[in-house]
């Protein structure tokens, strides 16, 4: 299996914190993709399993194979 990241807005350069593209100045998800897109030059391994809301919780997007150091893209912060 090979992994990759996927082009689209949480993976890029322009895309903010409150969801918006500073490229083209409109709300954007993380599902969105665009041929301006600039790659982040560094992930963030903040948002792994141990610090997510869902962690040995029933609405954990992978209970089987969650883990310290694991990064999910169904992960939420503790509030």
């Amino acid at each position: 299996m090979s992994i990759r990241l996927a082009s689209n807005c949480s993976h890029c350069n322009s895309f903010t914190a409150a969801h918006l593209c500073k490229k083209h100045k409109l709300k954007v998800s993380e599902e969105y993709v665009c041929d301006q897109f600039s790659l982040i030059a560094k992930l963030d391994d903040s948002a792994q399993c141990t610090n997510c809301l869902r962690h040995g919780k029933e609405d954990c997007a992978h209970p089987n194979v969650a883990a310290e150091g694991m990064l999910c893209s169904s992960w939420a912060p503790k509030v």
